[in-house]
């Protein structure tokens, strides 16, 4: 996770920028995983990711539009790394849905480390409350994914026999 940003000068209008990204790029992540595993349970769970990351970035835009609104970002996805998307190389054919929950978790973890490795560099009152908010809210997520793994039937653990005549791998 990375972000050539300095963190510490950001204004809150750049913060809700950078926020709003990093749904985006995780939201990307997500589909691509999903398109990737389509027909696999893990698909379905990372589809459903990719809904919730986009759910929260449209948030976080109506947000930002509320109190700047249409005034160009200046910051860029290149401007970030795997901030709170999972690692790039991770999912494969024929994974479990609990293998793609530990993922999904291990993202939300990875964010919330994010917002809390910055709060200490963070000067502006404004932008240090929403980054207390956002990390806040990653501590939700990992709950939620925990309370849903704990749903999940032992079926879910079971790892998907992966023919590589029935589709390419990863």
């Amino acid at each position: 996770m990375s972000t050539s940003l300095d963190l510490s000068k950001l204004s809150l209008m750049d913060a809700l920028d950078l926020a709003t990204l990093i749904e985006e790029e995780a939201r990307q992540r997500y589909e691509m995983f999903a398109s990737q595993l389509s027909g696999y349970g893990a698909g379905s769970f990372f589809a459903s990711m990719a809904e919730n990351e986009a759910k929260h970035g449209t948030e976080l835009l109506a947000r930002r539009m509320a109190l700047f609104g249409k005034v160009p970002m200046k910051l860029k996805l290149v401007d970030l790394y795997d901030v709170e998307a999972p690692d790039m190389g991770a999912p494969r054919r024929g994974m479990s849905t609990v293998e793609a929950f530990e993922l999904g978790l291990a993202s939300e973890k990875k964010a919330f480390d994010f917002y809390d490795m910055a709060l200490p560099g963070i000067t502006d009152p404004e932008v240090r409350t929403l980054f207390t908010e956002l990390r806040d809210e990653e501590t939700e997520h990992v709950e939620m994914l925990r309370e849903a793994m704990a749903k999940l039937p032992p079926s879910a653990s079971v790892e998907i026999e992966n023919d590589p005549d029935d589709a390419p791998y990863l």
